[in-house]
């Protein structure tokens, strides 16, 4: 029973600090936001985020402009194929409401024969001009708009405080466990050092 006890004691003392050491681990991902310096080793203290935010911002951006957010796809779905086609009927209600306007003293014969001729041609080139106006500015936007870049300058710009409170946020249960592991693995490192003493 005594060494029962033995074991135990060390395998809740092996957890606690498995624990703690994972919860300080994790905080000095974040902490010292501002370098502390130590004048006997010439050296200073800062947190892994607010040392590497820069190249962080970088990474991120590059990530997510190439795998999740390509400013084409973006585009593309500004001025959908339903968009162009509104935009078509649009614009030949408009023409034929400023001929009708425009064209009141004519006969209706002549008329209709004018806007049946107009709507044609509407119909054939006003969709390719929509085509080629919004490819050429898919092509002006995608140079113009830097996805990484804007990411990049929205993670510069943050105060390191939001911004470990944003990734605390994200992560929140993965953070959780790993505090928990580091109990679970401190735990099993005690008990294997109380049988160790145990048998010694």
């Amino acid at each position: 029973m005594d060494n029962l006890l033995k074991v135990l004691i060390l395998a809740i003392i092996g957890g606690v600090i498995g624990y703690i050491t994972n919860i300080i681990a994790i905080k000095l991902i974040f902490r010292p936001i501002n370098p502390i310096k130590i004048p006997i080793i010439n050296t200073e203290i800062i947190g892994i985020i607010p040392k590497r935010r820069s190249e962080i911002a970088t990474n991120i951006g590059e990530i997510i402009q190439d795998e999740f957010l390509s400013i084409d796809e973006i585009l593309n779905q500004v001025i959908t194929d339903e968009d162009k086609d509104k935009i078509a009927e649009y614009i030949q209600i408009k023409i034929k409401s400023i001929l009708n306007e425009k064209m009141s003293f004519a006969p209706s014969s002549i008329k209709n024969l004018i806007q049946s001729y107009v709507s044609d041609m509407i119909e054939e080139e006003i969709k390719n001009s929509i085509d080629d106006l919004s490819s050429e500015m898919i092509n002006k936007a995608s140079k113009r708009i830097n996805i990484q870049q804007m990411i990049e300058d929205k993670i510069n710009e943050l105060d390191l405080y939001e911004l470990e409170e944003i990734i605390l946020k994200v992560a929140k249960n993965e953070l959780k466990h790993i505090e928990i592991l580091g109990f679970v693995l401190g735990f099993a490192i005690g008990i294997v050092q109380g049988i160790i003493i145990v048998i010694l």
